[in-house]
This record gives C-alpha cells, structure tokens and sequence, in this order.
C-alpha cells in the first residue's frame, strides 16, 4: 500500500501509512535504525578518523595526487552505490530512503573530476583495487540483498556528506580550490559553468 490516509483506533486525525506501517511508527523505526547504524559503525568511523591520511588531511597537509585518488574512489563509489539505489528504489527496505534529488553525488563528483584531471578525465581516472572490491561488494549487495544497501548509504552520505563538510573547507584553503559553484574549465566571459 503507498502513502495513504487511513483512520486509526484511539488518533483524533488520520495517519498516513507507508508501506502499510503507520507513519509515527515508521518514524520511530528509522530513527531506531538511525541509532543502531550510528552505535554500529562507530568503532569504524573512529578508526577512519585516526587514519594518518585524515590527520595529515585536518592539518592541511594534502598532496594533490592523494586528493585526486580519494575523489576517484568516491566517483567509482558512488557510481555503484546510485546505480544500485535506483535499481531497488521500490524495494521495501529502501523505498522510504530514497531520495535522488536530494543525495545522489555522482553529478557533482564527475565535476570534481573533469577540474582535477581534465577534459578527458574517463581516459585517465583508474580504480583502485581496494575500490574495486567495494564497487564490486555494493553491486553484490544491490543484486542479492538491498536491504543491506541502507548501511552502505548511511555510511557514504551521513559520514561522506558530514565529515565532508569539515574536509572540504580545509581542501579548498591547502589546494587553492574554489570555494563556490562548480569549477569552470573553460575561462570564457559567456562560459555556461560559471
């Protein structure tokens, strides 16, 4: 059943249900799910934070080439992660998470691209091994059980997209990137990127 308004024993108004769940349990459940995520990958998120690369990263000591590998690895990333999103956008565990338009990344990560690597970034932007097996776990997942993609979108846009907001700043000040807008590649007055 979609979203729909249905009268409920003892509630002065109608509730709409999701799914066929009342929308304040439903509530309740994602926030219990938000809850259980965040206790579950907390030992992980620490270890990530205390990473040498994110130290080096906080202080501003960024090398161009260690930002280009990270950004690329978030374009494969996310690639798999959207691909495997709108494949199982009406799958029950997923359907009330999905919101495009609001998260998916891949758009503004191929701008990313094309300002660090260029016009023809495709030709040179490599996997890396380490990415492969993740791209290749989260396609496994969309395919054999999306329920289980929450956890990866939990992981990549609540932690990507929040720490993100703190590593961005300090990228855009330690390698002079721009602190607005897209990147314009083309520095003409009428460009449509500006």
């Amino acid at each position: 059943m979609s979203a729909e308004l249905e009268t409920s024993e003892g509630l002065d108004e109608p509730e709409k249900k999701i799914s066929g769940v009342p929308e304040k349990e439903n509530h309740t459940r994602m926030a219990d799910l938000s809850e259980l995520l965040k206790e579950g990958t907390k030992e992980s998120h620490d270890r990530a934070e205390n990473t040498q690369f994110v130290k080096d990263f906080l202080k501003g000591n960024i090398r161009k080439e260690l930002f280009k590998l990270a950004t690329t690895a978030l374009y494969f990333t996310y690639s798999a992660l959207e691909e495997e999103i709108d494949r199982n956008k009406d799958h029950p565990a997923f359907a009330p998470l999905y919101f495009p338009t609001e998260l998916h990344r891949k758009k503004a990560l191929i701008r990313d691209m094309e300002y660090l690597y260029g016009e023809h970034w495709e030709e040179q932007a490599q996997c890396s091994e380490a990415t492969r097996k993740y791209v290749e776990r989260i396609h496994e997942v969309g395919q054999n059980e999306p329920e289980l993609l929450v956890a990866h979108a939990y992981t990549r846009y609540m932690g990507d997209l929040s720490g993100g907001q703190v590593l961005k700043k300090v990228a855009q000040r330690a390698l002079k990137l721009p602190s607005t807008g897209p990147p314009c590649l083309h520095p003409r007055p009428n460009c449509h990127l500006r």
